[in-house]
Formats: structure tokens, C-alpha cells, sequence
């Protein structure tokens, strides 16, 4: 890890109108930074973070030794729209807080991330937009929107919108937290633990494949046994805001690269404006960001190649640092779109 320290801000952007209509009051982007932006303003690199993940559960793409060397490029990392560190259901106030926050899409997301390059980082070009799952798809919608500003772009175990069978498993964990009386149509008083602890032992059963369990993977993963796993899972969400997650679990949901001003919800010609060189990364056996969906998506985006995690992890294959193989592969893709674009 280089020497250089994270530096966390907030981006002001007051009230930003969203695509469904509604206002988000005040809104404000957290991010993280690293290294600084150069005098052309082209090594920019945008990390944007995934469903129920901090800003820093990126930080372990980037480092010295990592192709993402914040000696060479700014980092930027911005945090979603609904997630705990950028304007949410859990830290906003007034009649917006809680289950009152309006719905954000993906596009809002980007949208407003766009105005901090615009306004903080003068304008930057991207090097390269990356991420995984939920960054993914932000990373997606970044290089249908804004071609002209992005050189690459790398999305790891994400499709370009949420598939069927992706919108069903995540009504599955959605009830699961729902269903707790605690949690008042979200309204609750204090959290509603059993659902929270439900969330995440019902969506430990879908990060991993069956082979992972079938192989007792967990063990790479320091766990001693599928017991202490679900524990580690409980625990996690018991730290998360029940509306947060599910805030950004509805963004989730309506995710569609199309399904904005731009497109009008013209799929293909979404996929057909990402152009420029892209990487797709799904797993090999993701339960629901599908191989095979992915691949379809890819084929009809003019700048991308599919190269495919070989991976029992299942979706959790491609979050930074998780598993080992697969995190020197999607560096490795991270260098060579760099170096390619920087040539």
C-alpha cells in the first residue's frame, strides 16, 4: 500500500432532481481519494462501491503494488446513493429520513457522480470506470452515458441490468427482513434484528455457490465452520440500517442502463453505446449476476470482451480482495485496460 493516506469528503449538491421526479433534498457524495490528478486531468479512476459496502471496501484494488497505484493515478471512490455514507435513508433529515427517501436509480447515481468530476476534479477524463456487482452496473452506466469521458471500463460479477431471477432473490431477502414485526413498514423504533439476522443468513446462501460449501471453501475465507460464516453474515447486517438496505436493494431492483432520460429504455442501444474497451468479469458460478447473462449483455457492447472468473466463490469472486485467484485476474485486466488506454 503506498504511503499516500485516503482523504474522505463530501460533495454538496443540494437538491438533486432525480429521474423518477422526485427531489432528494440537499444531497450530498461521500468519497474517498487517493493520489493526485495530474496536469492533462487524464488519469482519473472511479471505484464506485457495491450494495451494502463502504467506500472502503475498495480501498484493496489499490496500492503501490496494485495497477490502480495511487502514485500514478487519482482514485476516487464514491459512495451510492442510499448506502449509509452519501445522503440516506439513515442520515437524512426531515421527512425524507427512513422509509420517506425517494427512489434512486442508477442513473441518478452517476449522474450526480459526473458532477463531482465536473465540479471537484475539473472536468477529468476517466482512465478507467471499475467495479463490482452494484459498481459494476454504475461502471456500465458510466460508459453508455458518458463515451467521451471514459477510456475503459471493467465490471466484475454484474450484468447491465437486474434480470428476472435477480429481482426474485432479492425479493426473497427482502422478506426475510420485512417480515420481523420490529420493523413497522419501516418505521421501527429500534432495529429490527431478527430481520436483519434473516437477511443475511438467506443472502450467505446466495453470495457462494454450492460448490463453495460443497468444498469447504469457507475455510480459505478464515471461517472454522458454514456455523461461524452465517455468524459473520448476521453480524455484518446487524451493523447495516435496515431502510438503507433496502433503499439501495430497490435501486438494485430497477437497475437498467436504459432506463433513463438518455435512452428512453432502449436496452441494445444502451449496450451499443459502450464502445470503448471493456472488460466483463462475471463468475463462473454467481447465483445471480449470471455467466450467461452476462455474456449476452456483452455481446452487444461494440468495445467488450468477456473473460470469465473460474471461480467456486460464486458472486463474492469478484469483490476486491475477497478471493485471492480472482483478484489478480481482475487486476491484471485493470492493468492491461490502462496501459492500453494510456498508450
Amino acid at each position: 500500500m503506498s504511503a499516500k493516506q485516503w482523504l474522505k469528503d463530501d460533495f454538496e449538491a443540494g437538491d438533486l432532481l432525480l429521474s423518477g421526479g422526485e427531489t432528494l433534498s440537499s444531497a450530498r457524495l461521500h468519497y474517498h481519494q487517493i493520489g493526485e490528478l495530474n496536469a492533462p486531468k487524464d488519469n482519473l479512476v472511479l471505484l464506485p462501491t457495491y450494495y451494502g459496502g463502504a467506500a472502503a471496501g475498495n480501498h484493496p484494488w489499490v496500492g503501490t503494488d496494485s495497477p490502480l497505484n495511487p502514485d500514478r493515478y487519482c482514485i476516487v471512490i464514491p459512495s451510492m446513493l442510499g448506502a449509509g455514507e452519501s445522503s440516506s435513508p439513515s442520515n437524512i433529515p426531515g421527512q425524507q429520513a427512513g422509509p420517506g427517501f425517494p427512489t434512486v436509480s442508477l442513473y441518478d447515481n452517476v449522474t450526480l457522480q459526473k458532477r463531482l468530476v465536473d465540479e471537484v476534479f475539473g472536468g477529468a477524463s476517466i482512465a478507467l470506470v471499475m467495479g463490482w456487482s452494484m459498481g459494476g452496473m454504475q461502471a456500465l452506466q458510466w460508459g453508455c452515458l458518458f463515451p467521451d469521458r471514459v477510456r475503459a471500463v471493467l465490471a466484475s460479477c454484474c450484468t447491465a441490468r437486474c434480470y428476472p431471477h435477480n429481482r426474485v432473490f432479492l425479493e426473497g431477502v427482502k422478506a426475510a427482513l420485512t417480515c420481523d414485526g420490529d420493523y413497522q413498514a419501516g418505521h421501527y423504533r429500534k432495529p429490527p434484528q431478527r430481520g436483519l439476522r434473516a437477511f443475511g443468513r438467506v443472502y450467505a446462501g446466495w453470495a457462494y455457490s454450492q460448490a463453495f460449501f460443497r468444498h469447504e471453501r469457507w475455510r480459505e475465507a478464515g471461517f472454522d465452520s458454514i456455523e461461524a460464516l452465517l455468524q459473520f453474515w448476521e453480524d455484518d447486517h446487524l451493523d447495516q440500517d435496515a431502510n438503507n438496505l433496502l433503499a439501495v436493494l430497490e435501486t438494485w431492483q430497477r437497475g437498467d442502463i436504459s432506463n433513463n432520460p438518455v435512452f428512453g429504455g432502449d436496452y441494445a442501444r444502451a449496450l451499443s453505446a459502450i464502445a470503448m474497451p471493456t472488460r466483463l468479469m462475471p463468475s463462473t458460478t454467481d447465483l445471480y449476476f449470471t455467466a450467461e447473462d452476462a455474456a449476452e449483455d456483452a455481446r452487444g457492447m461494440p468495445g467488450a470482451s468477456l473473460d470469465a472468473l473460474t471461480s467456486e466463490w460464486g458472486h463474492i469472486a469478484g469483490g476486491a480482495g475477497r478471493e485471492r485467484q480472482s483478484h489478480r485476474e481482475i487486476l491484471a485486466a485493470a492493468g492491461s485496460l490502462l496501459e492500453n488506454g494510456d498508450s
